[in-house]
């Protein structure tokens, strides 16, 4: 009978390291969500920034076309004078407008700063790291990722990247639709505009990059999935 109670009594002791975690996450799971403090989105920020900067000049130098009002900044940049950088802001204006009437001014500071960070360094970040050649297939995996990781740090700190990030991000929050799959349907529109501009191979890498974009956002940005609020 005593061998029996020190046995229970031992793997009762080795269970509990076991269902700590467990109770841990659920009462985590419990709490209410913890509002993002002024530095954390300042960092969201800037990181968000550089990631799609980065990512759009990949793109550019391997001559591919990307998601949103990005893409067709990219496709401007192609057969216009203009830089990929200018276009994007010039064209984020009319966007910014329904930010203001939208999503109040805020989430409108937030998106203009994060536009013009984007666009000065899509810009300038050629001269600063001499790309000399990107092969295309890793242009269009490595700077979907880039953008869509960028995008999904922004979103998630209530900033956007302007144009259709702006209603995407409306859509997702008063009617429920996914932000990913809004950007999606704006992407296949892009797409067609592509063809005048690209060859086939080019497009279909753009494509690639666009679903790898919208993917990263569809998956990581679902209502309830993450806590954190602004």
């Amino acid at each position: 009978m005593e061998a029996a109670r020190e046995r229970t009594t031992s793997l009762t002791q080795v269970a509990r390291p076991v269902l700590l975690p467990a109770r841990l996450a659920e009462r985590a799971m419990s709490l209410p969500p913890s509002p993002h403090r002024t530095h954390e989105d300042a960092a969201a920020l800037v990181l968000g920034t550089f990631m799609v900067s980065l990512g759009l000049v990949l793109y550019g130098e391997a001559r591919l076309a990307t998601s949103g009002l990005a893409g067709v900044a990219l496709l401007l940049g192609y057969v216009t004078p203009l830089d990929a950088g200018t276009l994007f802001f010039l064209l984020n204006i009319p966007f910014l407008l329904f930010g203001l009437w939208r999503m109040g001014w805020r989430v409108l500071l937030r998106s203009l700063v994060a536009i013009a960070a984007v666009s000065l360094l899509t810009r300038f970040a050629p001269q600063l790291l001499g790309v000399a050649h990107v092969l295309p297939l890793y242009g269009a995996l490595m700077g979907g990722i880039l953008i869509g990781m960028g995008a999904l740090a922004l979103v998630r700190h209530r900033t956007g990247l302007g144009g259709i990030n702006l209603v995407a991000m409306h859509l997702q929050e008063r009617r429920g639709w996914r932000a990913g799959y809004v950007q999606l349907s704006f992407d296949a529109l892009v797409m067609l505009a592509a063809c005048a501009v690209l060859d086939l191979r080019q497009v279909g890498l753009s494509m690639l990059g666009a679903v790898v974009v919208n993917l990263i956002v569809a998956m990581n940005h679902r209502p309830g999935r993450y806590l954190g609020v602004s």
